[in-house]
């Protein structure tokens, strides 16, 4: 009888250390190495730093492509994931303000409208939460640039004809409008896109050109900054209600924390990420005003075709963008 109960009081002990352990598994299309990798290792330190929560990073697209994290998280198939917001453009179309071309093209109107509870990101994250994935923290990538081998690009018309990644439905249309041909790859398919030609020109932010040593296949970059790149880190609603009131305030306080410290640094990763760029060679061009106002003339129908389908969400976002 004795052992019985010793026997029972030891799996009722065993048990309940089990529940008490947390994983939460976190998916990233990019390298470690890479500056979201870090922001996720940030965030790791400071939840089991705060909690009894552990965290789990799968990097380099070990478990999902970029495109499937959105399903992946909202469908419970993993707790956590790092996504492109364009990636949420089949259910929220509103989301590619941040890609409409040249309306978030400063770093003042960019650390604008992505803080938290602000007039922009606000109703956005709040779409995003009605697809089942929870939104913790918006990772900064940089505005984006144009790569091309050969010469830089220097206007509209140097897109005509050309074939061009694009990770977004808007800056497929973007590119569509200035006469190239848009094709969809993920960030972690870049370099073999470009290395075997399936496309003429590359589209990213300059830390992808660092991590991924894009350097290696493409000869220049034109800064153009027509787009702000963004990434969420966003978990599953089902496992966020699972954890603790106190597990919940850790996991809060870690993603404010790594939001700020990816923000205040991205300047610095853009410069590092360019320097880096020149030394291995390759040729960078930053567009004159004269330039820039070219692209922006010939990119506005972009912006009236996007408003038509982003419908009231849209508008309310793009003013919202536009008051900054």
């Amino acid at each position: 009888m004795m052992r019985t109960l010793l026997g029972a009081g030891l799996a009722l002990a065993i048990s309940g250390a089990a529940q008490a352990e947390t994983t939460l598994r976190i998916t990233l299309q990019l390298p470690l190495a890479s500056h979201l990798g870090q922001n996720l290792l940030l965030f790791k330190e400071e939840v089991e730093k705060t909690s009894d929560v552990k965290i789990e990073i799968y990097d380099s697209a070990q478990l999902y492509k970029d495109n499937e994290v959105p399903e992946a998280v909202g469908s419970g198939q993993i707790e956590m994931g790092v996504a492109s917001l364009s990636r949420f453009v089949g259910d929220i179309p509103a989301v590619d303000i941040f890609y409409m071309p040249f309306v978030l093209n400063t770093e003042a109107k960019v650390r604008a409208a992505t803080a938290p509870g602000s007039p922009v990101r606000a109703p956005l994250d709040a779409a995003i939460a009605e697809t089942g994935a929870k939104v913790l923290w918006w990772q900064a990538y940089g505005g984006n640039v144009l790569l091309s081998k050969g010469e830089p690009l220097m206007g509209p018309d140097d897109l005509q004809g050309q074939k061009v990644r694009v990770f977004g439905k808007w800056l497929g249309e973007w590119v569509k409008e200035l006469g190239g041909a848009p094709t969809l790859i993920s960030g972690s398919e870049q370099f073999l896109a470009y290395q075997r030609g399936t496309v003429d020109v590359g589209m990213t932010g300059l830390s992808g050109v660092q991590s991924r040593k894009l350097w290696e296949v493409m000869d220049a970059v034109t800064l153009t900054n027509n787009g702000d790149i963004e990434f969420l880190v966003v978990i599953n609603e089902d496992a966020w209600d699972d954890l603790t009131n106190e597990q919940q305030a850790a996991v809060e306080a870690a993603a404010l924390k790594a939001e700020a410290d990816v923000r205040d640094r991205m300047s610095e990763i853009e410069k590092e990420a360019l320097a880096d760029a020149v030394a291995a060679g390759m040729k960078v061009h930053t567009p004159t005003a004269e330039q820039v106002a070219a692209w922006k003339a010939a990119s506005a129908p972009v912006i009236d075709a996007w408003l038509a389908e982003a419908g009231p969400l849209g508008r309310e976002v793009l003013d919202a963008a536009n008051g900054l």
